[in-house]
């Protein structure tokens, strides 16, 4: 069955839409079984390969010019943290494949930890998702899926680039599938130098230069499928990833440090579908090391370990052709050692039940109700709910809305580290109600999705009377804001035009002070114009970022100034099989930065080839 008969499913019985993507597994699997019922209901942004190519550098310059999402990173290549809606990096769950991987550690993903390629879509998800997607899911989700094709033969692609600042990635990628099997390996190899200047920025009294600046990081993905019955699935998804990322200091006489990383990933996946229900049940094994050298050519000065066993299901059934029932359990057991951190060996269980109710009116109107409740070992977690619905009361126009609570439980730096850790913290909560408006007018669709959310028992770490610092529940948070989108989408023969348009308002407060939260700029807008003429393609990107303060007393002199950005590029499809590009990032050589005393790249480029065969 393919996914143009699944559609025609939705059309002919509302609901079966659902039962219709799950039976296409003839034609294309995807690991996150949950994605494309959570479709139904929130807008999700997919960004496809494709388009990533537009902002290799990282996950993070993707981030910035292609979601709303606003991205703090301290200098290019180093730290780099989301902020989805005013809410910490805390408060954003990164998911692989359906499996939550924030660090144990930090409670939040380093997006530059997280490599780019790899990939076959990346979705982004603003709003509340504890239900679905477990703790951290408060201000948003970033969704990173692998999809395996069935009968589709051998391919195969190479992506080379060579960009400024001694900067050179290089990615492979190979696959194949019969009736039966499907198979995909890739492999990403990115390094840079890193040593950008801008001399327009003083440090002390010396204009900056990004000292220390190297970066490099290895990737390999593995995936593979059978079919063990018409609808029975055994799949397999793996990505171990290396990275080093050297910390940069303004001045070539300081003590340089750097920060190693390794990470691995495992899922294996039993995947059942029948003609009114569906099960996915997953095992997966995840790794997640760093070490802290304080010298380039010393032994670590301190890091961890931590390891994660998981075991997941997800079954769904259609009581009537109107009526779905889906049940998600869970349990991990989540391990760590710590090394000159103050944290032993540690041991925790963590488990979840969750149970949602899908009602399809009809084509035009549908309604989602879900409660979780999960099992934390020594930390008190509250019961969470959802409720959505979807109307569609004019051919043109749509909305939805929905209410949740979600939650974010202590990470174990929080818990354990020494000095500093407080094993009486409670977890933060939030309530959220969201809402979507789309209009469509011929070859324009606009959205504009207005959300509130209440956070509560925020984990702060704050200075204490002994010196050193500790996390405790302090300020409740509230933020809210807007989401809107504009796109249009032309063909005229032989020419393509695509133009992208995006605004985002975000007021969060600290509701003791009154005070815009740090890091949240007031304003972001980001926008882009893709044209195509037979075998030649040009774009160009734009972002707009608002005042942004970095204290949280509002201090103006140490806020990030509004700055606005330009990136272009031009690509030219040769013999069907091989494609140059060329780039230019920060065209108009702003100086800017996203982590006050970080400035980021003034101009920079990169030449790039790619060959399909």
């Amino acid at each position: 069955m393919n996914i143009k008969r699944s559609l025609v499913l939705f059309l002919s019985s509302y609901g079966c839409f659902l039962f219709g993507q799950e039976k296409s597994i003839d034609t294309i699997y995807i690991f996150d079984s949950q994605m494309n019922k959570v479709k139904q209901f929130h807008p999700i942004k997919i960004i496809t390969p494709s388009e990533m190519q537009k902002n290799s550098s990282n996950l993070s310059e993707l981030l910035r010019f292609q979601s709303d999402v606003y991205i703090k990173e301290n200098g290019r290549g180093a730290v780099s943290s989301p902020s989805f809606r005013g809410t910490t990096a805390q408060q954003t769950a990164f998911v692989w494949n359906g499996i939550n991987i924030n660090s144990n550690f930090l409670g939040q993903g380093d997006v530059n930890n997280i490599v780019l390629f790899g990939y076959d879509q990346i979705g982004v998800k603003a709003g509340g998702g504890s239900v679905t997607y477990g703790s951290g899911a408060i201000g948003g989700s970033i969704h990173l899926n692998n999809i395996l094709e069935f009968n589709k033969g051998f391919h195969g692609s190479l992506f080379s680039e060579v960009a400024s600042f001694g900067t050179f990635n290089n990615f492979v990628k190979g696959s194949f599938s019969n009736e039966k099997f499907s198979f995909k390996a890739s492999v990403n190899y990115a390094v840079s130098a890193n040593d950008y200047e801008v001399p327009e920025y003083v440090t002390g009294i010396t204009p900056f230069k990004n000292i220390n600046g190297r970066y490099y990081n290895t990737t390999f993905n593995v995936g593979a499928a059978y079919k063990i019955a018409h609808d029975q699935t055994i799949s397999w998804q793996s990505q171990v990833f290396d990275a080093s990322q050297h910390y940069p200091i303004y001045e070539s006489n300081g003590n340089r440090t750097k920060y190693n990383a390794q990470t691995l990933r495992s899922v294996i996946s039993w995947d059942v579908n029948k003609e009114n229900l569906s099960n996915s049940l997953k095992a997966a094994y995840t790794e997640d090391n760093f070490q802290y050298f304080s010298a380039l050519n010393l032994p670590k000065t301190s890091g961890a370990e931590g390891k994660n066993y998981i075991f997941k299901n997800d079954f769904n059934y259609f009581i009537t052709p109107k009526i779905n029932f889906n049940a998600i359990g869970e349990f991990q057991v989540n391990k760590a050692q710590g090394y000159a951190t103050g944290i032993g060996t540690i041991s925790r269980n963590v488990g979840s039940l969750a149970g949602m109710i899908r009602y399809f009116v009809n084509k035009d109107l549908r309604f989602e109700a879900g409660i979780k409740k999960d099992f934390v070992e020594g930390i008190s977690s509250p019961l969470l709910y959802s409720f959505s619905g979807k109307w569609t009361p004019l051919q043109w126009y749509h909305v939805s809305a929905s209410f949740s609570r979600n939650f974010r439980f202590p990470s174990f730096n929080d818990l354990y580290w020494q000095p500093g850790g407080n094993l009486d913290l409670k977890s933060e909560t939030s309530s959220n109600v969201d809402m979507n408006h789309e209009f469509r007018f011929g070859d324009f669709k606009v959205n504009l999705s207005p959300y509130y959310m209440d956070i509560k028992d925020l984990i702060r770490w704050l200075p204490t009377p002994y010196g050193y610092w500790a996390p405790i529940n302090t300020n409740n948070a509230e933020s809210y804001g807007l989401e809107s989108q504009i796109t249009w989408n032309k063909n005229f023969g032989r020419h393509g035009l695509k133009i992208n348009a995006g605004y985002t308002y975000s007021k969060s407060i600290n509701k003791d002070t009154q005070m815009q939260m740090t890091y949240v700029p007031l304003h972001k807008a980001v926008g882009s114009v893709d044209y195509r003429f037979d075998f030649l393609r040009i774009y160009a990107q734009g972002l707009i970022n608002g005042l942004t303060y970095t204290t949280t007393d509002e201090d103006r002199t140490k806020a990030i100034d509004p700055y606005v950005l330009l990136n272009a590029g031009v690509s030219a499809d040769i013999l069907k099989k091989y494609t140059l590009g060329f780039k230019v990032n920060n065209l108009t050589n702003t100086v800017y930065q996203t982590v006050r005393d970080y400035p980021m790249p003034k101009r920079n480029f990169s030449i790039y080839a790619t060959i399909n065969f």
